[in-house]
């Protein structure tokens, strides 16, 4: 280990915040080993990163070349969406995570070139856009829809995670630089620079840049953004023209006074990760209140069954501002239309991930897990290249012009590359770095997070090693067995989650009931002096459930969903007869779901065969004349929603009408 490694292991240590139950173990520390995450990181490390290489780094996505421009190395003007730095900046977040868990100097390589490259764009009082450099009609921080604050926000925080996994400074002293003369523009009191941060990344990237080099001014800066965010009267202002003002940005009500979820719902959710951050290094009551009230606004009145949120691509808060890509009313949940923003998804996890390390409590773990197995993965295809920017319930052929929107942000199909490329980096950065959020250090011990075969050598907050081993076939199987490969000679306490929708479970250790309490939607807790060997096994019986959402919710009555572990099931086409509609379809309520592996199917699922009946009495018209329904049953599967839109343009739909009883039911008339 260099001495920029130290220097960086040191500040990782010292640094852990004040106000956080669970703690972070060191990226690294836990690596995946075999079965579903292991997998998908492998697919990452040998497809995801480098074809998004070749995409940023190329002429479709341009990203490298605006700064190459910007540099003085190459001719030609700013492509892409005004976030496009951001993009590219999560890109190389990615590949860093990658190279921290596979030590290919190959990828370093080429993240210095990138940084090399970026340095020389870099502007000599440390000012870096390109989106505004490439413009000479722009000035610096003159409107707001430039989204510098973003890509500022990423900045810092992949520069930070490079020196953290790296130990070189190369990239971190460019967010120095640069975050320097942010605190020089944005710490003064000013009405034109306070209305400046609606898009809040810059928050969390001030908060890993104070936590990485210890400047107490990045952390003050971080919560400055926070306190400009509803001070300032809402009103068109020249900062703010060609962009929606008020709820859509945060800006009408004080974070500290929020009880609702409002506005474009990417931009709420950095907000609130943001000031989760703050709220861990400074402790006030105030931040945690609101954050506690926002999180079970979002979870409980306006987040789909898949973990996803953002019901809407255009619409109306309750104070009546315009809102894009955002939060609409509480239950107001469609499926058809449901925008569901990848990005938004992952907020709400990084959100939760922020809110578990605060409380310690699992219910922020198990939001973490729904969006991952379902909203998160939905957003990307089996194989690695192509996207999804909107991730809806439901997908019916013809009944929208997904050409309509300039950005093609909705899609019928993924894309092997979207104008506006913020989701794919944030989904594949994700993956890169789940293993991070699969255990947490708490003062007694260590907690197990999320389940999968993987390794861990870590120290406990007492500085002592600690190892242990996880085998097991999650999501597909319930079975998990962990192994203590080491750990001091005195007492400490391994936390186990007990999924929300975990039924008579079972925990052994070393083969033996020991009587520890097993309560779904918490963590048990086994507190004694370990040795070598010791073997937890979990057993989490994993049944095939159907889910019906709260009456409130008009447009999912009569109608379930179908869930398995932490998986959301779904029908699709490919799956029914030819020239039938997911419209066409009902759940038979008394036909079993039954469960089947298949490894070579679309990447390896399990999926639930079972009866269906479809409506042969379709009828014509908007509305029609109604009898008895006539039906045909029919053997089919439904499939991890994650897994949908793999085999060609399809129909597809979560939530399905059910009849029961169905002994009664006749084909004919």
């Amino acid at each position: 280990m260099n001495l920029d490694q130290t220097v960086a292991k040191q500040n990782l240590d010292k640094n852990h915040s004040p106000n956080l139950k669970f703690k972070n173990v060191d990226y690294g520390d836990c690596k995946w080993t075999k079965g579903f995450w292991a997998d998908k990181f492998k697919l990452c490390e040998e497809v995801m990163v480098p074809y998004m290489g070749e995409v940023l780094c190329g002429d479709i996505g341009h990203a490298l070349n605006n700064f190459k421009i910007a540099a003085g190395e190459k001719q030609g003007e700013h492509k892409g969406m005004f976030w496009h730095d951001g993009d590219f900046y999560k890109f190389m977040e990615a590949k860093t995570y990658v190279y921290g868990q596979t030590k290919n100097p190959n990828l370093l390589e080429e993240l210095d070139e990138y940084i090399g490259i970026i340095s020389r764009a870099q502007e000599k009082d440390g000012y870096l856009q390109t989106q505004i450099q490439l413009r000479s009609e722009v000035d610096r921080y003159e409107n707001r829809k430039y989204h510098e604050m973003y890509n500022t926000g990423h900045l810092l925080i992949s520069a930070c995670v490079h020196y953290r996994i790296t130990g070189q400074r190369n990239f971190l002293d460019i967010a120095i630089k640069h975050a320097d003369l942010l605190y020089i523009i944005f710490m003064p009191d000013t009405k034109h620079y306070g209305r400046f941060g609606f898009n809040q990344t810059q928050i969390m990237g001030l908060v890993e840049l104070y936590r990485t080099v210890g400047d107490r001014k990045y952390l003050e800066l971080a919560e400055k953004f926070i306190n400009n965010r509803g001070k300032y009267k809402v009103e068109h202002h020249s900062t703010t023209e060609g962009y929606p003002i008020g709820d859509m940005v945060q800006e009408r009500t004080p974070l500290r006074e929020s009880n609702e979820a409002v506005g474009h719902a990417v931009l709420a959710l950095y907000f609130y990760a943001g000031a989760a951050d703050v709220y861990a290094e400074t402790g006030e009551k105030a931040l945690i209140d609101a954050l506690d009230r926002l999180w079970e606004n979002v979870t409980n009145k306006k987040m789909y069954v898949t973990g996803a949120v953002g019901q809407t691509h255009y619409g109306a808060s309750a104070n009546r501002d315009m809102i894009e890509e955002g939060f609409l009313d509480a239950y107001m949940m469609p499926n058809m239309t449901a925008y569901n923003e990848t990005c938004a998804n992952l907020c709400n996890a990084m959100f939760s991930y922020r809110m578990l390390g605060i409380h310690g409590e699992s219910k922020y773990a198990d939001i973490m897990e729904l969006v991952l197995y379902n909203s998160a993965l939905s957003g990307i295809s089996v194989a690695g290249k192509e996207y999804f920017y909107a991730n809806p319930l439901r997908m019916l052929h013809n009944t929208r012009d997904y050409k309509a929107h300039e950005n093609v942000t909705e899609t019928p199909d993924r894309e092997p590359y979207l104008s506006c490329f913020c989701c794919p980096p944030n989904l594949v950065r994700t993956i890169a770095t789940v293993s991070d959020w699969a255990y947490s250090l708490s003062e007694d011990g260590i907690s197990v997070n999320l389940y999968g075969s993987n390794s861990l050598d870590t120290k406990l907050t007492d500085g002592s090693p600690f190892k242990l081993s996880q085998d097991t076939e999650y999501p597909w199987k319930g079975l998990v067995k962990i192994t203590v490969e080491e750990c001091r000679k005195s007492a400490i306490e391994i936390c186990l989650r007990i999924p929300v929708w975990v039924e008579n479970a079972t925990l052994l250790l070393n083969g033996q009931d020991i009587g520890i309490p097993i309560i779904s939607g918490s963590y048990a807790k086994i507190a004694r002096v370990w040795k070598k060997g010791d073997i937890i096994t979990l057993d989490m019986p994993m049944t095939a459930r159907l889910v019906e959402g709260h009456p409130r919710i008009e447009e999912v009555r009569n109608q379930v969903a179908v869930k398995r572990g932490p998986i959301v099931y779904c029908i699709e086409t490919p799956d029914l007869p030819p020239d039938n509609s997911i419209l066409d379809v009902y759940l038979n309520g008394d036909s079993e779901l039954q469960v089947s592996y298949h490894p070579d199917f679309l990447g390896g699922i399990c999926t639930l065969e079972t009866e269906v009946l479809l409506r042969v009495d379709k009828g014509e018209g908007m509305y029609r004349a109604s009898g008895r329904p006539k039906f045909e049953p029919y053997k089919t599967r439904l499939i991890p929603y994650f897994a949908w839109s793999n085999r060609g343009q399809a129909e597809m739909t979560v939530f399905i009408p059910i009849i029961w009883n169905t002994d009664s039911i006749s084909s004919k008339p």
